[in-house]
């Protein structure tokens, strides 16, 4: 189990001195994707060492491809085991998804849901928790399409989870564009869960492209309904460590100037949510 809490936040170069000049108080742990740091060097790299020894890190990968029929990135597993100990790294987790075959795709592809399928990302998932040492959470990921589909969503990942012996990130945003996509009612999905696998939880902003259709972008603020589903998810669940996601269209940040942190302001919705459920 995770050995974090509170509310965090994703870190982008966009207000890395701000985070770097601030007190600490206003955000609980951040988090990084590795291969975005792994081999960083110079100015950056010693502002990533600053922010390492001031804040609780964890990390939240791009490039595993757990489901992936390439084989499983040995080296990259090891590299990232190395990673997390040099910078005192407390949780990795990963998209339940695939992004690579003969090459990366760029996209985070999804996994059919089937029996064979449970199977085989589950075996892969025990062998990276094997050669990391630890835990690892699997992340419900938004998807737009259902190849080959002979389980339900919910069922599919519950199953993975349950044979792959890990923990789960829970991304409320996510199961809001997906209860959107494909007709079906967000709060029965969260309520499935097995809460006692749930480490941590995302929450974001997405664009609504038509009423049917919802992309997740990560580059707007939160939604109405996403904060309902997160009372929801606390309700059901418990309070957990729940990061704020931003990759695009930053807005302030608000830790010098609390009044120009418009982020500030949905990190401090987050703690509201928590200490009211």
């Amino acid at each position: 189990m995770v050995h974090f809490s509170g509310q965090g936040l994703s870190l982008k170069r966009d207000f890395i001195d701000e985070l770097i000049q601030s007190e600490g108080k206003h955000v609980d742990f951040l988090e990084v994707a590795p291969e975005n740091w792994m081999k960083m060097g110079g100015t950056i790299g010693k502002k990533f060492k600053a922010i390492t020894d001031k804040y609780t890190m964890i990390c939240h990968g791009l490039s595993l491809s757990i489901g992936s029929p390439a084989p499983l990135d040995e080296k990259f597993i090891l590299d990232l085991k190395d990673f997390f100990k040099k910078y005192n790294i407390l949780h990795y987790s990963e998209h339940l998804s695939y992004c690579s075959d003969k090459g990366h795709l760029y996209d985070l592809m999804p996994i059919p849901f089937t029996e064979e399928a449970v199977h085989y990302t589950a075996k892969r998932i025990r062998r990276v928790q094997e050669l990391l040492e630890q835990e690892i959470s699997m992340e419900n990921v938004s998807y737009y399409a259902a190849p080959g589909q002979e389980m339900t969503e919910i069922d599919f990942f519950n199953a993975v989870i349950a044979e792959a012996e890990c923990g789960i990130l829970l991304d409320v945003n996510n199961v809001y564009v997906n209860s959107v996509n494909h007709n079906y009612t967000p709060e029965d999905f969260i309520s499935q869960i097995d809460g006692s696998k749930i480490n941590y939880l995302h929450i974001a902003g997405h664009y609504n492209e038509a009423e049917d259709l919802i992309v997740d972008t990560h580059g707007a603020d939160v939604a109405d309904p996403v904060w309902d589903l997160l009372r929801h998810s606390y309700q059901q669940h418990g309070v957990l460590p729940t990061l704020l996601e931003r990759d695009f269209n930053i807005p302030n940040l608000g830790l010098i100037d609390p009044k120009k942190g418009t982020m500030l302001a949905e990190i401090n919705a987050i703690r509201k949510i928590a200490a009211l459920t």
